[in-house]
């Protein structure tokens, strides 16, 4: 990625964020705040923070189901590398710490960065659609308002065509390079048998499990990784007593869990600022928890899913001798995108 579009994504990204934020504290009382970060028990964020990284674990060993039909990896190496990629995504915009991770990965194991990438595309399509039926689940459970079943349809409609062209393009490979072939015409032919080879090797990384049991392990795992996120969300509605003071049923982790992944997908500056902010926000407004006590609840959540990844991610990165000033966005892209030559 170019320097010039990089800062523009990011300007972009910060401008949105900060249009969040101005909503998120548009009606927040600050005695109110402060008064929820004072009277909340921190001790609940010991069991949240490991939880957390019992979450990122869980993925990283479902990471390894993923790689199985291309090598078998350790889960170890699959973790750092995780890591050191959900850090970036909390420096840089655009998820560029998804290529990252593949780039990592692939540079300590010798795996093609392509085909590494594919599997972390198949792997967020499994959670898109876990998410989903979380969503169906929530929806049967609590009269969601209707931008968030529009926000729901939309997610699934994406993920079902990028399914649907991901098995056209695993079923119809060679077609698909001769597709690719033609439309490159103009270009190199160096050029041109990069892009084939990227696309060669992105192909190659969507292949199907290895065996039948491993679906149902990864469907577990799957289940166990969002049930993790949920749980971190009920340990800080304890730590700040929203269970009592506002009568929260269980499903409210659930709602919680729900609305604030959108915040995933909204454009916004690295991290996620403002938008999850926001979003969660505005899920215990439902339940009638007043702005400031909410924005409290959201500013310390959002601290406990992404400041020990930040931390742990700088110290895994400095020890695998990958640290960002090593690794920059260009030199990713140059083992997984051709450039133009």
């Amino acid at each position: 990625m170019a320097p010039r579009e990089y800062r523009v994504k990011l300007g972009i990204g910060i401008l949105i964020s900060l249009s969040f934020i101005y909503l998120a504290f548009q009606k927040v009382d600050f005695g109110q705040m402060w008064h929820s970060f004072k009277a909340a028990n921190y001790w609940y964020i010991l069991p949240a923070v490991a939880i957390v990284f019992l979450s990122h674990f869980l993925r990283a060993l479902r990471w390894r189901y993923f790689l199985d039909p291309i090598r078998r990896l350790d889960t170890k190496s699959l973790f750092s590398s995780l890591m050191i990629g959900y850090m970036a995504n909390l420096l840089m915009p655009a998820h560029l710490g998804e290529i990252l991770r593949a780039y990592v990965l692939s540079k300590k194991l010798s795996i093609a960065g392509s085909s590494t990438f594919a599997t972390i595309v198949m792997e967020r399509i499994v959670d898109v659609f876990t998410l989903l039926a979380l969503m169906v689940l929530a929806i049967s459970i609590y009269p969601f308002p209707v931008w968030v079943k529009k926000s729901g349809y939309i997610m699934f409609a994406g993920v079902f065509g990028l399914f649907v062209f991901l098995v056209l393009l695993k079923k119809f490979r060679l077609r698909m390079q001769e597709l690719v072939a033609f439309f490159l015409g103009r270009f190199s032919e160096r050029f041109q048998q990069n892009i084939v080879d990227v696309v060669t090797n992105f192909v190659c990384g969507i292949v199907p499990l290895k065996s039948r049991g491993d679906y149902a392990i990864v469907s577990i795992l799957s289940v166990l990784i969002w049930t993790c996120y949920g749980l971190v969300f009920y340990f800080n509605l304890r730590a700040f007593n929203f269970t009592t003071t506002y009568h929260l049923p269980w499903s409210a982790s659930l709602i919680l869990l729900v609305v604030t992944t959108i915040s995933v997908v909204i454009p916004s500056s690295p991290g996620y600022v403002g938008t999850y902010h926001y979003l969660c926000q505005i899920s215990l407004a439902l339940f009638g928890v007043p702005a400031g006590p909410a924005l409290s609840f959201a500013a310390v959540v959002h601290g406990i899913n992404f400041l020990p990844v930040l931390v742990v991610g700088l110290i895994l990165s400095c020890s695998e001798g990958a640290t960002l000033s090593k690794i920059s966005v260009k030199k990713a892209f140059a083992d997984n995108v051709p450039q133009i030559v």
